[in-house]
């Protein structure tokens, strides 16, 4: 999974999360053997489409992750688009620099930043996707009025900051019902979910609406993460066919 560096990479890494007929399946590193990051990562081989970088400020959430070094050092490694999720009190100071890093989105709370619609822009003009992303108490309505400045929505089906929750219920009509309003946008978003998603319930979630799965302990916590990612592959696309 060596990196061929250039604009050709960079507009084959975009091409893969423009294509909307694609469930893309997004491992979530944190939950990976940090003490062995690129192996675990190498280990699934192309059971994955995408690397998923939680970024957690030891503020916003009370965990404290990695920043814009690790994102550099897996961009130039791997030839995988790299998702950069902010859980942090003021992502506008950290979108520049893992931009410059190697990020291909970047996805920033509607709870945490003051001027949300200027950092998306600004995000875009780095050269990057946007994303918003939602805990599971805040509705939707959030981000209705920023429909034109997003690539991508992240609904947390889990409380933020710690991995190896339990999906929360309710959250399933929040995806069915996230899914109808961007559809009635006529925008191209992906809508990406992240928490307590394992094999057992990926397929019914793809069928509410979700085209993008990130998964860390559901993947790295199993006696063969790359069968288990190659299996939320199949149920992914599976699934997705059939809509």
């Amino acid at each position: 999974m060596a990196v061929i560096h250039g604009k050709k990479e960079e507009d084959r890494k975009r091409a893969l999360f423009l294509d909307r007929s694609v469930a893309l399946l997004c491992p979530s590193i944190l939950s990976s053997d940090l003490a062995h990051l690129a192996r675990s990562i190498e280990e699934l081989g192309d059971a994955l489409d995408v690397i998923h970088c939680d970024v957690m400020d030891g503020n916003y959430v009370p965990n404290l992750t990695f920043g814009a070094p690790v994102i550099r050092s897996l961009s130039r490694y791997f030839d995988k688009p790299i998702d950069v999720h902010l859980m942090c009190r003021r992502p506008e100071i950290l979108v520049e620099d893992c931009a410059r890093a190697g990020a291909t989105t970047l996805v920033v709370h509607v709870e945490a930043a003051a001027h949300i619609q200027s950092l998306l822009t600004k995000i875009r003009e780095l050269g990057c996707f946007a994303g918003v992303a939602l805990n599971p108490a805040t509705p939707l309505e959030s981000f209705k009025w920023l429909l034109p400045d997003i690539d991508m929505v992240l609904l947390m089906t889990v409380n933020p900051g710690f991995g190896g929750q339990v999906f929360i219920s309710q959250t399933r009509q929040k995806i069915v019902d996230c899914r109808r309003m961007i559809d009635e946008s006529g925008y191209p978003i992906r809508l990406e979910i992240d928490g307590g998603i394992s094999t057992d319930n990926v397929a019914d979630l793809v069928r509410a609406g979700a085209d993008m799965i990130v998964a860390g302990s559901g993947i790295f916590d199993t006696p063969s993460p790359k069968e288990t990612a190659a299996e939320f592959q199949r149920l992914m696309r599976g699934a997705k066919a059939k809509l």
